[in-house]
């Protein structure tokens, strides 16, 4: 890596994590060149920061992101699929990557840090997860110094995360707060969850552009509380200015949650069904030890911006 501050080349800017990536970034003094259809979803931005008009599928706009670029990072990532728009977890999440890949290789790039997830591996259930994995296993096969990222539930006063649950806990409806359980009456539980501040995982995506350390590494990430479903729900409930104090978790049986979700304009998909069922929980030592950061707590982290949300 240069001496002098890095020019990385980002995606997925307009996004959650991208702006506090982004800001995270020209904190540590980068230069950056992000990659957005629509500059105006981007936070405010300086001298220091150039925009690339385009997607991951125009051939000339990823060409000038990386032309010159010490380093790509690379958070692009949906969680609905919008096949109509060319949105599915396949052409997002692998063959994007896989353009991004070789034309970087092409421009001569050789960093590369790439947004995985936890559950990410090669016999997942969920396209989401096996399409991430499909992603990360291009990363290591592209020959480029790579740190990989597979972070829990990430959570941030601006993330859809925490706005869904406080419209759980807050909204006039449902009049309960959901989550999907297994069972014929969806008493059977679900997966937990592990969540991590977004600013710690920008942190982590920053500093591993210039540390050697990381390089050849995948690092789980998550915070240091683990929470079942209503558990989280009720912490949030308490922290919430206007939550409905009255509100209980309520478990919707998966069986059921599949047949809606196999409606046209269903709130969710079969992918989110499948995944709350797994655990999204990690060890996070070797992260914390690598990139010298204790991540936040939830519930006081939580409790300092839930009048934001």
């Amino acid at each position: 890596m240069p001496a002098t501050p890095p020019c990385v080349a980002l995606t997925g800017a307009t996004g959650f994590v991208g702006r506090h990536l982004l800001a995270q970034l020209r904190l540590s003094g980068c230069s950056v060149r992000v990659l957005a259809r629509d500059a105006s979803r981007l936070p405010p931005i300086d001298s220091k920061v150039h925009t690339v008009k385009g997607g991951l599928f125009d051939d000339n706009a990823i060409a000038a992101l990386v032309d010159g670029a010490d380093a790509v990072i690379h958070v692009v990532g949906i969680i609905m699929e919008k096949p109509r728009r060319g949105q599915t977890f396949e052409r997002v999440h692998t063959s994007g990557t896989e353009r991004l890949l070789a034309t970087a290789t092409k421009a001569g790039v050789r960093r590369w840090v790439q947004m995985s997830a936890i559950g990410a591996r090669p016999n997942a259930v969920s396209r989401y997860h096996l399409t991430k994995w499909h992603a990360e296993q291009a990363v290591r096969d592209s020959g480029m110094a790579y740190t990989i990222f597979r972070p829990s539930v990430i959570h941030g006063p601006d993330g859809e995360f925490m706005q869904m649950v406080k419209g759980f806990c807050c909204g006039p409806f449902p009049p309960f707060m959901p989550y999907f359980g297994a069972g014929l009456l969806g008493r059977g539980g679900a997966g937990s969850l592990q969540p991590v501040w977004v600013e710690d995982v920008a942190h982590c995506f920053a500093n591993a552009v210039t540390n050697d350390r990381s390089i050849g590494e995948t690092y789980p990430l998550g915070g240091p509380d683990r929470y079942t479903w209503p558990a989280l729900y009720q912490t949030c409930q308490k922290h919430l200015p206007k939550a409905k104090e009255n509100r209980k978790p309520l478990a919707i049986p998966v069986w059921y949650a599949n047949l809606i979700a196999a409606m046209p304009g269903a709130p969710f998909n079969r992918d989110q069904v499948i995944m709350s069922q797994e655990d999204a929980v990690c060890e996070s030592a070797k992260a914390r030890e690598t990139f010298g950061r204790e991540f936040a707590e939830f519930e006081s982290t939580f409790a300092g911006y839930a009048d934001q949300i």
